[in-house]
């Protein structure tokens, strides 16, 4: 179980851990820096551009030039009424990591704003310590057997997991998923809807055509993938192997699995780089492998020589981005996934299908960012100046 329960304003009940990525003391500078609007909204931020293939207008830009809106906090929920005063809601995600933190910040504030408007939204919002499709069709199953009005899935395993949401959705339970990892129509999948990243395969193609790039077309790179059956780390992966394909002075050295854990990234990273001496770069499909791949280039002194792109807003990432270890991260925009995930968990509850007011899937930006956005983003999302 994750961290501990707490009740919090108008009976809504929610997980509860220390380990935000966004965090009390980020929230506290975003909220003190960027002022709360009274509806319950912080001011959209704008960061350099680096790359002037990937840019996003913003409401406020008075200039007429290219910008990017990395990660969007001018949320205000539409004008659906619900049709309900209370809502409860079960939702349920791979594993516990900081990732997941910032999504839990966006259905923060949706439910914040829908407090103002008199409806309260209780919810849980839970995870293992570790990725397990095992761990996770148990709590379904534990969410099955209790009264809520939506239970939401971040799917560790497409196989593993979507009989089990077939089940639900048999025994008239309304599943929907969100996040990072769907389980799709197409996956034979009965889920009402999905929130999130829709793009993972692109995003991991993108992320290493850059590095290619860099690398001038010729070199031999290993791929850190995540966690074993999790869509959007293979997709990544799927992606990564893609491009490395059309290049002929391009090679695979390697590709392992890492089970979305620093430690053991750091561990597998540490391998390569003994293996193979002339290892070029290193392609990480998650949030925690680029820490723990620029942790074992900057130990082996090949922080020079071996390129490393990667995903995400950790703060030790962006912090090796900043100084050049990490060359390029795809970040994700983790707060409107949580936001926009509430939005459509309300309509689902209400009888509404894809098409009526949501569409079946709600599609999340990812902006792949270089060296000369890193610092701005460490102090939007975490106050750091240096």
């Amino acid at each position: 179980m994750l961290g501990k329960m707490r009740k919090a304003g108008a009976g809504r009940i929610k997980s509860y851990h220390s380990n935000l990525v966004f965090g009390v003391l980020p929230v506290i500078f975003m909220l003190a820096g960027l002022g709360l609007a009274g509806c319950g909204r912080v001011s959209q931020q704008v960061l350099p551009v680096a790359n002037e293939d990937v840019m996003w207008s913003v409401k406020n830009n008075k200039r007429n030039e290219r910008v990017v809106s990395i990660v969007d906090f001018d949320h205000v929920l539409d004008g659906y009424e619900p049709a309900k005063k209370e809502y409860n809601f079960y939702f349920t995600y791979k594993t516990v990591h900081p990732w997941w933190d910032a999504v839990w910040l966006g259905m923060e504030d949706a439910v914040k704003q829908y407090e103002q408007r008199g409806v309260a939204i209780n919810y849980e919002y839970l995870a293992p310590n570790g990725a397990s499709a095992k761990d996770q069709t148990r709590r379904l199953a534990d969410a099955a057997a209790r009264e809520f009005d939506v239970i939401g899935v971040d799917v560790a395993d497409v196989d593993v997991v979507t009989p089990v949401i077939n089940e639900l959705a048999a025994n008239g339970h309304k599943v929907m998923t969100f996040s990072s990892s769907d389980a799709s129509k197409e996956d034979g999948c009965n889920r009402i809807a999905y929130v999130g990243n829709t793009h993972n395969y692109e995003d991991g193609a993108k992320l290493t055509e850059t590095l290619c790039k860099k690398l001038g077309y010729t070199g031999k790179v290993a791929i850190l993938v995540g966690t074993m059956g999790a869509p959007c780390h293979e997709e990544r992966a799927l992606g990564a192997q893609d491009v490395i394909g059309r290049y002929p002075d391009m090679e695979i050295a390697e590709i392992a699995y890492d089970e979305d854990s620093v430690e053991k990234s750091y561990a597998l990273a540490q391998e390569f780089l003994k293996k193979y001496d002339d290892l070029s770069g290193i392609i990480c499909c998650n949030m925690s492998n680029p820490v723990g791949a620029a942790r074992a280039v900057i130990e082996a002194g090949r922080n020079e020589e071996v390129v490393i792109v990667g995903m995400d807003h950790d703060q030790e990432a962006l912090g090796y981005l900043r100084d050049g270890t990490i060359y390029a991260l795809g970040v994700q925009d983790c707060y409107s996934i949580g936001f926009d995930t509430v939005q459509v968990a309300v309509k689902i509850a209400d009888g509404y299908l894809p098409g009526e007011l949501y569409p079946e899937k709600t599609e999340e930006i990812t902006t792949i960012i270089y060296r000369d956005s890193a610092a701005a983003l460490l102090q939007t999302l975490y106050g750091v100046n240096d």
